[in-house]
């Protein structure tokens, strides 16, 4: 990889390799596996297996750089690369030729010496080249190409115009008033006597969070969630028909029913009812919790009608800090940034028995952190770090693929790609890390597979989320925090401070759950109903929100800047899905030591280190010794 002050011509190189080669290398496989046709089914899964190598790799470089590089002709140069990349896929999956050479092998003699793990490759296989469709007639077939390739266009655009957004708010000094010093002194007044606010998290944040000007929060929260509107409108209505097109050309009731038949939920339906009973489960306290912030809204504003969207995050920190005695600007002293990376460092590697060592590599931006990592000497993989925000940087948090992991062939690599401030973070923010990086250890460990489809981080979508938000919980604990989280002058963060914050945090619980259910239902809906254009993709919108969440719009058109609805699709239930099987994860461990060697080791070796080789809910129920309840998840909304 060249380094970040390498020129283009080098980088464009570089990425050719990554991409374009490796997809004439898989062209070149597939070929040979059509002119061979290779009579045992061992063989042919060796050669199916070098062929889903080949395209990954083109996937994973073409899928970071085009979120991460700063020169736009690269960004450019990697979006097609991914464009080049699903067409070659998309032709695979509805290569009739392959697919009746996998059919074939039926006869006993010719799938004999496949172990469990080579069936259920083999059966994996047959599944998604049904689910592609090449068994359907072949104007079926280019049709369902046309929409593959025109989605994933689509996808690029839409996630392109949220990261391109540069949209910025301008603000009067005096507007500044509750926000913290140094993010005031990070933000000088300009010539004109204004102060501009990025619509970056580490700006749009501490604003909502802090900033006593209604006024001001106002702007910032429509501008924010007015990003990629109105332009995103008619994407999203393209995208949401084709891929309803797509899934009745399947002969599916529609797109969330397709999504779900390779999901733990399993049916469409199911999506729907699990919306209904977390929300049902959530509903009690998330109105107690609204009322209680809207009584403190009143306070200030006797006229208040509704708890608005610019007024929820002001006021659940205030409701905290008075109810609760938790200060969130107090609590901000004992995170800074450097520290907290390298905690995060020192609570994994306790964890799982990692050692991380730093490395001076080539990389696309002077921000980024390398780390080569091992287990018991033995060399693992190695991981960035892409932490800050910069201009045209995906603006989210997520954790990116650079090569999957395949035993003998190549180690894994993986990226966070976040958007932190360079300071003082907030105690969420911590959460968020841990959380991000729960997905890279989970990519790591998971990627030293014989077949790259079972790899990192390879379970079914609604459980990819569980192993990241249990690690979450240790940045809950106070003896955790201790170790990296101190001031100043040194001292720790207190234990009874910690106390309070999962106290607080405790508070308006419902009101969270309900808005998460509101983003779900977003998702699920969108895609069953299928709105025609931006008009009705809002009133839906508008519709779902008075149904689950307890907070009201402004004017905002938040759809168009929910980047889930690309990658998710139908899906975003699964953070609460996923949500509802670490909270059972997590009570098998021992509250009073959470660095437990034989609960961790045994999470790393029968969870996380197992990739995708066994369906989700076997991998949970080797750990726990039972399958998943739902008895975790209901006592932790109670409390």
């Amino acid at each position: 990889m060249p380094a970040a002050d390498t020129g283009s011509e080098a980088w464009s190189a570089w990425l050719t390799s990554r991409t374009a080669d490796q997809l004439d290398a898989a062209r070149g496989l597939i070929a040979a596996v059509k002119a061979d046709r290779p009579r045992a089914a061992a063989e042919l899964l060796e050669r199916w297996n070098d062929i889903a190598i080949a395209l990954g790799n083109a996937f994973a470089a073409s899928g970071l750089v085009q979120q991460v590089h700063p020169d736009a002709a690269i960004r450019e140069q990697s979006e097609q690369a991914q464009l080049e990349a699903h067409k070659l896929l998309t032709d695979l999956s509805l290569d009739r030729e392959v697919y009746d050479l996998m059919v074939l092998d039926d006869a006993e003699e010719r799938v004999s010496g496949l172990d469990d793990e080579g069936e259920r490759i083999r059966n994996f296989a047959l599944r998604d080249f049904r689910r592609a469709g090449v068994d359907r007639d072949p104007e079926t077939r280019d049709r369902i190409r046309a929409i593959n390739e025109r989605a994933t266009e689509l996808g690029q655009i839409f996630e392109r115009n949220i990261r391109d957004d540069g949209t910025t708010v301008k603000l009067r000094p005096e507007q500044l008033a509750g926000l913290p010093q140094d993010w005031v002194d990070a933000h000088p007044v300009g010539d004109d006597g204004l102060v501009e606010i990025s619509l970056e998290y580490p700006d749009v944040v501490p604003m909502l969070q802090f900033g006593s000007d209604r006024q001001a929060r106002v702007a910032v929260h429509t501008a924010f969630n007015n990003r990629a509107w109105p332009v995103n409108d008619d994407v999203l209505a393209e995208l949401l028909a084709l891929r309803q097109e797509h899934a009745t050309l399947l002969g599916y009731d529609g797109w969330p029913e397709y999504d779900a038949e390779v999901k733990m939920i399993e049916t469409g339906d199911a999506i729907g009812a699990f919306i209904e009973k977390i929300s049902k489960a959530a509903e009690a306290s998330a109105l107690r919790d609204r009322d209680v912030l809207l009584e403190r809204v009143r306070q200030d504003r006797p006229d208040a009608e509704v708890l608005d969207g610019a007024d929820v995050n002001y006021y659940l920190d205030t409701v905290r800090r008075e109810r609760h005695d938790v200060d969130s600007q107090e609590v901000r002293r004992y995170f800074t940034f450097d520290k907290v990376r390298q905690g995060l460092l020192d609570v994994t590697g306790r964890l799982f028995g990692l050692r991380y060592e730093q490395v001076d590599v080539p990389t696309w931006h002077e921000d980024v952190t390398s780390y080569d990592v091992s287990l018991a000497g033995t060399p693992l993989g190695r991981v960035h770090l892409d932490l800050h925000p910069r201009a045209n940087k995906f603006n989210h948090a997520a954790q990116f693929t650079l090569a999957d992991g395949v035993t003998g062939r190549q180690l894994p690599e993986g990226v966070l790609v976040c958007n932190f401030s360079r300071g003082l973070m907030e105690h969420r923010e911590v959460v968020t890390l841990f959380h991000e990086f729960g997905h890279l250890i989970h990519h790591l460990l998971g990627g030293h597979q014989r077949w790259v489809r079972f790899a990192g981080v390879a379970t079914e979508w609604d459980f990819v989320e569980a192993p990241s938000q249990l690690l979450e919980e240790w940045a809950w604990d106070a003896g955790v925090l201790a170790g990296f989280a101190t001031d100043d002058e040194g001292h720790a963060i207190p234990a009874d401070l910690v106390a309070k914050m999962r106290q607080a945090d405790d508070f308006a619980k419902g009101l969270q759950v309900r808005t998460q259910m509101f983003y779900a239902s977003v998702s699920y809906r969108f895609h069953r109903d299928v709105p025609a254009d931006g008009d009705a993709i809002l009133a839906l919108s508008r519709e779902l929100q008075a149904a689950y969440s307890m907070i009201t719009p402004l004017d905002t058109h938040f759809h168009a800047a929910f980047g889930h609805l690309d990658g998710y699709s139908s899906g975003y239930y699964t953070y609460m899905w996923s949500l509802v099987i670490a909270k059972d994860l997590f009570s098998a461990f021992d509250q009073d030591d959470l660095f437990d060697a034989e609960v961790a080791g045994r999470y790393r070796d029968r969870i996380l280190a197992q990739g995708g080789r066994k369906d989700a809910a076997d991998l949970v129920e080797d750990f726990l010794g039972r399958p998943f309840g739902f008895e975790s998840y209901a006592d932790w909304l109670a409390e």
